[in-house]
């Protein structure tokens, strides 16, 4: 993971007032405070979203091995799955993966510079593998995060959503330019004397407490010299320059996803104009998914979490005004196609991040761990991790007295070097 740590995490900012505590408590069913005004959150809220692998959990293959060799029956609990997670859960055999969201309070321009609560905003950011920007694609609120008070036209929601867009990736553009420019001398002398090499290791230094890599600042270097091919004299390279090559910088380190939050609220064309001008846009209602999770957890209602529709439970009552308002969610579903949120989450952790679910056993055969539990851990690991790595992800004994691992699906022997696929289950040997 680019900051360590075996749990990802993904931040969620954006001005006040957008539904960024909404999205996290639809995500963790975590209650926190909501309310309509600047600054509901001022400490982070932290919690953990459970994210379907997407692969099925290898606990069906087991199963149906185990059923075809006679060797057990079961009972068709939890849609069939006979692991035992220690965390998440499994259903169908779909295995739910934590995922750690953080709640930032709310931005505003000037953080940068102190404003709102400035450094502590940043620092919660550099905690973060990946940012989701929630913004109001409904423009019902300002700049600042207040209600409007009035309906939007099309024009002006747009207007503001691009707005909010842009005022973040200026923000955290100046927070890097900052700390860049802070010791740009020494920089430009060891781009004198050293070339890309030195360009690339100051960059490092400068920004390792947000997490930057040595690759990480060589994909940046490389980005910025296509724009600004000069490397003569860079100690009177003026602000605009430095800027480009902060704006380089921020979309290594922080990657941004766009959740178009309200947009069962937007005017028409507002969300298709919007997909068609930003990278890594989804249209989004976490206040739809909130309602319909706590319906579920209620018992009104069978939803999963991703799904594009739900089904009425048969054996609750229900009144005239919960039939109606299920109705209303029923319609934004549909006309969404899902609420947006766990497609987001999904192709954040997934595509983006570019992780992956193995399993770790103790018996190669049985797939279980010491104490006869199924399939207990699933592990969000980076693609193309090594069997020594995934034995460090366990336990640091079992990485120092690396043997040999075992793949469970092939029962063949492999080495510290073997690379996993999604999915996999392996047992390490260990002194």
């Amino acid at each position: 993971m680019k900051r360590g740590g075996q749990t990802v995490r993904i931040g969620l900012v954006g001005k006040p007032n957008v539904g960024k505590s909404t999205f996290f408590a639809a995500s963790t069913l975590i209650p926190v405070e909501i309310a309509n005004y600047p600054f509901c959150t001022i400490e982070p809220n932290v919690g953990f979203s459970f994210i379907p692998s997407r692969e099925p959990c290898p606990c069906g293959s087991l199963r149906k091995r185990l059923e075809e060799n006679g060797r057990a029956q079961f009972a068709n609990e939890r849609g069939g799955s006979i692991c035992s997670p220690r965390t998440g859960s499994c259903e169908a055999f779909k295995r739910y993966v934590p995922c750690m969201l953080v709640d930032v309070a709310g931005l505003v321009p000037g953080a940068s510079q102190g404003r709102g609560r400035g450094n502590a905003f940043l620092s919660d950011l550099a905690e973060c593998d990946a940012l989701i920007q929630v913004i109001d694609v409904a423009g019902t609120t300002d700049a600042e995060g207040n209600p409007t008070g009035f309906k939007a036209t099309k024009e002006q929601a747009v207007k503001q959503a691009l707005s909010e867009v842009e005022f973040l990736t200026d923000e955290l553009d100046a927070w890097i330019l900052g700390l860049i420019k802070d010791g740009w001398s020494r920089g430009a002398r060891r781009i004198q004397a050293e070339g890309v090499k030195g360009f690339t290791q100051f960059l490092q230094e400068r920004l390792s407490g947000l997490g930057a890599t040595d690759a990480m600042c060589q994909r940046s270097f490389d980005a910025f010299s296509k724009e600004h091919t000069d490397m003569n004299s860079p100690w009177d390279w003026s602000d605009s320059v430095l800027t480009i090559l902060a704006s380089s910088v921020r979309q290594n380190l922080f990657p941004i996803f766009v959740a178009g939050n309200k947009a069962d609220l937007a005017p028409e064309g507002v969300v298709e104009q919007l997909q068609d001008g930003l990278p890594h846009f989804t249209p989004c209602s976490a206040e739809t998914e909130l309602a319909l999770r706590q319906a579920g957890k209620a018992g009104f209602i069978n939803y999963n979490s991703g799904s594009t529709s739900f089904e009425l439970n048969e054996q609750r009552s229900l009144n005239d005004a919960q039939r109606k308002g299920l109705t209303v969610l029923a319609d934004r579903v549909e006309k969404l196609h899902g609420t947006g949120l766990m497609k987001l989450l999904d192709r954040v952790l997934f595509e983006e991040l570019d992780r992956i679910v193995v399993y770790p056993v103790q018996d190669e055969n049985q797939w279980t761990d010491g104490d006869g539990n199924v399939l207990p851990d699933a592990l969000v690991v980076q693609n193309g991790i090594q069997a020594k790595q995934v034995a460090y992800k366990v336990h640091s004994d079992l990485g120092d007295g690396f043997i040999k691992g075992v793949d469970g699906k092939t029962r063949r022997i492999v080495g510290a070097e073997h690379e996993l696929a999604d999915g996999d289950v392996l047992r390490i040997h260990s002194k």
